[in-house]
């Protein structure tokens, strides 16, 4: 029996080694009682793991119950690549996707773009070849590449006019950020989910380089609340855990019911988080 108030989602990355296999499997199977509205799955940088998160993908749906959704990026893939990878998840049950530009090789000096330039034009070609379920992103505090928080809604408005019917937004610390994101969305008429993105910190350095990348402030008063625990996982599990139900119920207080999680390939934290958050299996 399971106890539910509110929806979640949670991310997985595909292994690259045995060890990797057996653990990530164990952890699946751990928020599997949970019944999440579905699981992604995601690419590596540039696509580096495609085959790993195709073959995971289609285990998942196999050896579950659950509902995965594919990420596909588009940056350096052909439209006949594309194609392929389409026709094989549809054929296979996979009818939800969550499309993506990728990122953008660095070194290389002006990058010369293929078939595909931007998530908009990955979205147009996939709904034209079949009637996939499209999740797209969104990012509250503005992606790196966007000249303005305007632009960003002009992108997401796009998205939903070629067929993305939720978006999941990159993770964030700012609740206050999160809410004025979804009501200026409101105010220009953008009706989709914004579902929030939640990242249990366990690796605060890693996190931050990341978040100084992807334009995602951390306040000083969470970075200090790491200090002194670089070799103390468990206290750091358990500052992770605060931090995140702290998030989750101001979120919770806003009329917030759907939450995805990026598990970063451990279930622990978002097992946990879930349980204190009434999302949880008895019996």
């Amino acid at each position: 029996m399971t106890i539910k108030t509110l929806n979640v989602s949670f991310e997985f990355f595909p292994p690259k080694n045995q060890e990797s296999i057996t653990s990530l499997w164990k952890n699946i199977k751990r928020l599997e009682p949970l019944k999440p509205k579905f699981i992604s799955v995601t690419y590596g940088a540039g696509g580096s793991t495609r085959d790993n998160t195709h073959s995971l993908v289609k285990k998942i749906i196999k050896k579950t119950s659950l509902v995965p959704a594919a990420h596909l990026t588009c940056i350096g893939t052909s439209k006949k690549e594309i194609e392929k990878i389409a026709d094989d998840y549809w054929n296979t049950g996979v009818k939800h996707l969550v499309a993506l530009r990728g990122d953008v090789p660095i070194g290389e000096g002006k990058y010369k773009y293929g078939d595909f330039k931007y998530a908009t034009d990955l979205i147009k070609f996939l709904k034209k070849r079949h009637d996939f379920e499209i999740t797209v992103s969104a990012y509250p505090e503005k992606h790196p590449d966007s000249k303005s928080i305007e632009q960003e809604y002009d992108v997401l408005k796009k998205k939903i006019n070629l067929g993305a019917t939720k978006a999941i937004t990159q993770f964030f610390f700012n609740v206050d950020a999160y809410f004025d994101f979804v009501d200026g969305a409101l105010k220009r008429g953008i009706n989709i989910p914004i579902i929030p993105g939640i990242l249990p910190v366990t690796n605060c350095k890693r996190t931050l380089e990341f978040a100084k990348k992807m334009n995602c402030k951390m306040p000083p008063d969470l970075i200090h609340m790491f200090k002194g625990l670089d070799k103390d996982q468990e206290t750091r599990k358990l500052v992770a855990v605060t931090i995140v139900y702290d998030q989750c119920k101001k979120l919770i207080n806003g009329g917030i019911k759907d939450f995805h999680f990026y598990t970063l390939n451990r279930a622990d934290l978002s097992f946990a988080i879930c349980h204190i958050l009434g999302i949880r299996t008895l019996g």
